[in-house]
């Protein structure tokens, strides 16, 4: 499942961003049925019936109809590399595309005593890729975008967001599977243990006078 999920990203940014949705989309639903479209165990379905399926699957992952319903799931080794990233003196932020619940979500999963601030789009009142919900969690944290690395899965929300906001960006991909052009340069790492590792990396380089 997580590898079908990181395998949806690129088509499901595609359609959400590029091509637009037409307006009152059901945005879970188009989720869904792109990450059971690229499942092993689904993919082969004709259109019919992966629409019912997942149909069906809604109501049972997100009974209440939040989001917190469904993302509570910690992937191995965050909590360890939110700790390293921490530990070098960074101010750590969450600027998430939610539905008003994922501070909640951050505490349900112990993850929130690591976050200085943060910021759901629901609340904000602008969602990635627009430059206002970055504004925003840049003015709350007391940050300058030329010292700000904003770090994130969507390229299209996260990259193309964070630069119009004059930050800088990376993109996790940890299977490779954006079609990026090299033009583009964009640095991927496959997750938050790797941003870790080169973070402590650069900050090891740095002259210890600084």
């Amino acid at each position: 499942m997580r590898r079908a999920e990181a395998a949806a990203r690129p088509g499901y940014s595609q359609r959400l961003f590029v091509d637009k949705l037409p307006e009152g989309t059901d945005l879970f639903l188009t989720y869904l049925q792109a990450m059971l479209g690229s499942l092993n165990a689904t993919c082969e379905l004709d259109p019919g019936e992966l629409e019912a399926l997942v149909k069906e699957l809604r109501p049972v992952l997100r009974p209440d109809g939040r989001a917190s319903a469904l993302w509570k799931m910690v992937m191995p080794r965050i909590p360890e590399a939110l700790g390293r990233l921490r530990d070098l003196g960074l101010t750590l932020v969450v600027v998430s595309n939610s539905d008003g619940t994922v501070e909640r979500s951050l505490d349900a999963a112990g993850l929130r005593p690591f976050f200085s601030v943060v910021v759901d789009s629901a609340i904000a009142g602008y969602e990635k890729p627009d430059p206002r919900i970055f504004a925003h969690a840049l003015e709350r944290a007391g940050a300058t975008p030329d010292r700000t690395l904003h770090i994130g899965d969507i390229y299209h929300a996260d990259v193309l967001g964070a630069r119009g906001a004059g930050i800088h960006a990376l993109l996790l991909d940890p299977y490779n599977d954006w079609p990026i052009d090299t033009l583009d340069q964009v640095e991927r790492l496959p997750d938050l243990s790797a941003v870790a590792d080169r973070l402590t990396a650069e900050r090891r380089r740095l002259p210890s006078s600084r």
